[in-house]
């Protein structure tokens, strides 16, 4: 089912932020949202996720989907190793002997696995970030600035595992970088839309 947000307002305060916004995010579809810094983009997902209130509108879709998220920030258990952090999101999944040592060799992370993730750099993090939203169990995948921060090897490595992950499956991606949409194109499989927000 495609997910539908009609005419959604959003103010903080005196500040409008959302006016009228309306998109259709499309089933199957790799969905790029783009545009300036303050200008809503993530306001848009927060919404569609219930973190995030707003003053009038409508949204539909969501009912169905399980739903994997990459925030701005890594949001992971630094005190843990990189394995328990992955193992969190596969408690009861069949998943759970998957070889999470190739994945982490996967992401280069390989060598690091017993180590504490409050140890690891910031793009180490960003990459086991990644890999466990990835892991999750979902039919939608949205991602907040996700590749942020990666230098370009390690940033191209990991939009591809991304996008090989999510073939067939619906992602909301914000982004306010045009080579990584054009990135995405590249990979064979994947249907992309752009949205791009304007004041």
């Amino acid at each position: 089912m495609d997910i539908l947000m009609e005419k959604i307002n959003k103010t903080y305060g005196d500040k409008q932020v959302l006016k009228d916004f309306t998109a259709n995010f499309q089933e199957g579809t790799i969905t790029f949202i783009r545009g300036e810094s303050g200008i809503g983009k993530t306001s848009i997902i927060r919404i569609l996720m219930g973190l995030e209130g707003y003053q009038s509108g409508m949204i539909s879709g969501m009912d169905d989907k399980e739903v994997s998220v990459v925030f701005q920030d890594d949001c992971l258990c630094d005190k843990l190793s990189l394995y328990k952090n992955l193992r969190m999101v596969l408690d009861g999944q069949e998943d759970k002997d998957q070889d999470l040592g190739g994945l982490l060799d996967v992401f280069g992370l390989g060598a690091y696995g017993h180590k504490r993730v409050a140890e690891l750099s910031g793009g180490m993090k960003r990459r086991l970030a990644i890999l466990r939203a990835i892991l999750f169990p979902h039919n939608l995948m949205i991602m907040d600035e996700p590749f942020k921060g990666l230098d370009e090897e390690n940033k191209r490595l990991v939009m591809g595992q991304v996008g090989q992950s999510l073939v067939g499956k619906t992602g909301i991606i914000v982004t306010h970088d045009k080579t990584e949409i054009d990135f995405f194109r590249s990979i064979e499989g994947l249907i992309i839309r752009e949205i791009d927000i304007k004041k």
